[in-house]
């Protein structure tokens, strides 16, 4: 540990608050993902989880609706600024949970954002190359997070819809709030896996592998999310994209229009699917000794392409009142199979071709 670290160390975090950060608190804001955390092999769970309740606190402020979006970016620069900082300030960070406590309706978030104080101290107390992992890959996420209030400024009461121009906005997006996210995943796995040593003379391309792995899920959450997200104003679907159709952002607020606007939903469906091939390289690549490892890799995986499965058969694809997600026994069964067609890269292929059989891209 650095001694700049050591200086921003009070002795208040004890065993139970770090317990209580990595388990109950956790689990109360990472829901399903949690599963995902918990299979991990234990020497990533705690960097890891570490990085995903930073992230959290940052995405927590940034979506706080009461508090107005000038004064959530400031306090997200706050957040920026003091990750960047070897001992981070305590009254900014104070300032900061009292400015948002007690504002959301989620117990849990609110408990995380009263814990920022002991959750750096956390931070603090992680080897130096994985906090300089950390605060990379949450500080590309905070990134993310000031881009969606930049790209949306209109308040959903207005009734108006902002889409972003361009595709490459929509992929630069994808790797801000996600596809960063499997980059990390990558670099914090090989630094703490031996059997991943073999992956470093060619780091580059699974880290890509990685990136895309996280594009495809996030593309895979706009496409199921269009119609909740055009309730509060934003249109992650590219202007350009709904030129092709002769559609504006607003139209898509019809569900008359779900017809329509399927070629932009089969669009964004076949970008998911090819991000899904790196991504099958990706789970596949990994050693089979690296059982919870793959596990963490193949659930999401297998989870995406079901959902693109569904998405894509779905009649009113605008209808905000139309939930797509798979059914928890399907995630059960699936978790529980994995188990034995994970150690068969053929029976992973297989799976995830099947899953794509389902898929309509008509």
């Amino acid at each position: 540990m650095s001694p700049e670290s050591a200086s921003f160390l009070p002795r208040s975090l004890d065993d139970v608050q770090r317990n209580y950060l990595l388990t109950d608190l956790l689990q109360g804001v990472s829901r399903s993902f949690y599963l995902t955390l918990r299979v991990l092999p234990a020497q990533l769970r705690e960097p890891i989880s570490v990085a995903y309740l930073l992230a959290r606190a940052a995405d927590t402020i940034a979506d706080t609706e009461v508090v107005s979006a000038r004064k959530r970016g400031a306090s997200l620069q706050h957040l920026r600024t003091q990750l960047q900082l070897d001992v981070p300030s305590h009254t900014v960070l104070e300032r900061l949970q009292v400015g948002f406590t007690g504002q959301l309706d989620h117990a849990f978030e609110n408990e995380l954002l009263a814990m920022l104080l002991p959750l750096f101290e956390l931070l603090a107390r992680q080897t130096v190359p994985d906090r300089m992992m950390i605060r990379k890959v949450v500080l590309t996420l905070v990134d993310g997070m000031l881009s969606d209030l930049e790209s949306f400024p209109v308040a959903k009461k207005s009734g108006d819809v902002t889409a972003l121009e361009r595709g490459d906005q929509l992929d630069r997006y994808t790797y801000l709030v996600a596809g960063c996210v499997g980059e990390f995943w990558t670099d914090i796995s090989i630094a703490h896996i031996d059997a991943l040593q073999c992956w470093q003379p060619s780091q580059e391309r699974y880290s890509q592998w990685g990136i895309r792995f996280g594009k495809g899920l996030q593309l895979t959450n706009i496409l199921r999310d269009v119609p909740r997200d055009l309730c509060i104003g934003r249109c992650y679907l590219p202007q350009s994209w709904l030129d092709e159709v002769a559609l504006t952002p607003n139209d898509l607020m019809k569900v008359t229009n779900s017809a329509t606007a399927r070629p932009l939903l089969i669009k964004g469906i076949r970008q998911a699917l090819e991000h899904f091939t790196a991504a099958e390289h990706y789970v596949v690549a990994l050693p089979r000794r690296c059982v919870r490892l793959r596990l963490a890799a193949l659930w999401p995986m297998l989870i995406g392409l079901k959902t693109l499965a569904q998405l894509s058969q779905q009649s009113r694809w605008l209808d905000a009142t139309v939930v797509c997600k798979v059914e928890r026994q399907w995630v059960y069964r699936m978790m529980l199979l994995s188990c034995a067609a994970l150690f068969s890269n053929l029976a992973v292929k297989w799976w995830c071709a099947r899953i794509r059989k389902a898929v309509s891209l008509t």
